[in-house]
């Protein structure tokens, strides 16, 4: 693999590298494609790349890679081509991210490797079934609705402190981990640019992402979030999902009882998300991604923030 550091960019002058920059509900990602997997990202590079001030900025980073060009990812090749090589903003690598899928989905479709209709994706949370929708008359881009698994409830559960304040979190993963908290106002989160503590710790032991809660109306809710890696970020759709799916818990609706699927208006800073949970547990994602930049990383700069 070809390093990205200041070996790369001094014996490859010319060839500087290739990226996009998209967003999905104001979560927002840096897009490098890769699909032979030819680049090594350390998370010293990623977190360069997605520096606000001194780099292209996001909240993650999207390294698009074949699936049978990478180790990760080798087993689903025959499910997905594509992996989506994920990780944080400070470089560290996450298992899934919702709002990411949909971008990524977007740039397979810009790029010309997917069309509208249904699309397997790759992640280190399991293969995500995605489907884009046709385009508005309007020409518009159409929404996209990914398929995100089933939300687990573990048995252990947690509180969250803000303030001095504390209240109980609801423990779900959605191929990631979720502490939920309902509060009556979404101002009880705080500042969020540090993990707000979550105790006891031993509940997340590779720490988690924490979601402040408040209702709007029926089936209707509304979140702030700290990502695990990002801090505050203007949406998280593992969240959304999993904000959802604790909420329906706790208002009493379960699909798989009832057998008819429930639905939930998701609102967070950056846009509006629907969560639909089905009666056999599978949970959809729908919502908006759109491509705003593409371009080329100068390999001078890349080597300064090496150098």
């Amino acid at each position: 693999m070809v390093p990205v550091s200041t070996s790369q960019t001094a014996a490859s002058p010319a060839a500087p590298l290739a990226f996009l920059k998209g967003h999905g509900t104001e979560n927002d990602f840096v897009i490098v494609p890769d699909p032979g997997n030819a680049l090594e990202l350390p998370p010293r590079a990623v977190a360069v790349l997605c520096d606000r001030r001194a780099g292209i900025g996001g909240d993650g980073l999207l390294h698009v890679v074949r699936s049978a060009a990478h180790p990760e990812a080798r087993a689903m090749a025959d499910e997905a081509e594509w992996f989506m090589d994920y990780r944080n903003a400070d470089g560290s690598v996450a298992e899934m991210c919702g709002n990411g899928v949909r971008v990524f989905a977007r740039y397979l479709q810009r790029a010309g490797h997917a069309e509208a209709g249904d699309l397997a994706v790759a992640t280190r949370g399991g293969v995500k079934k995605v489907h884009l929708a046709k385009d508005g008359a309007d020409g518009a881009a159409g929404d996209i609705t990914v398929h995100m698994g089933r939300a687990v409830f573990p048995e252990e559960q947690a509180a969250v402190t803000v303030g001095g304040r504390e209240w109980p979190a609801r423990n779900v993963n959605m191929g990631n981990p979720h502490a939920v908290a309902f509060v009556d106002d979404l101002a009880d989160a705080g500042e969020l640019r540090t993990a707000p503590p979550v105790s006891p710790a031993s509940v997340y032991p590779d720490g988690v992402n924490v979601e402040f809660v408040v209702d709007r109306g029926p089936r209707h809710v509304a979140f702030r979030v700290h990502e695990r890696g990002s801090g505050e970020t203007r949406s998280c759709g593992t969240g959304a999902c999993a904000v959802a799916v604790a909420a329906a818990r706790r208002d009493g609706a379960d699909p798989a009882v009832t057998g008819e699927p429930v639905t939930y208006t998701v609102d967070l800073p950056g846009g509006r998300l629907l969560i639909t949970e089905r009666p056999d547990g599978a949970v959809e994602m729908t919502g908006p991604a759109v491509i705003v930049a593409e371009g080329h990383i100068d390999p001078v700069w890349l080597e300064s923030a090496f150098g």
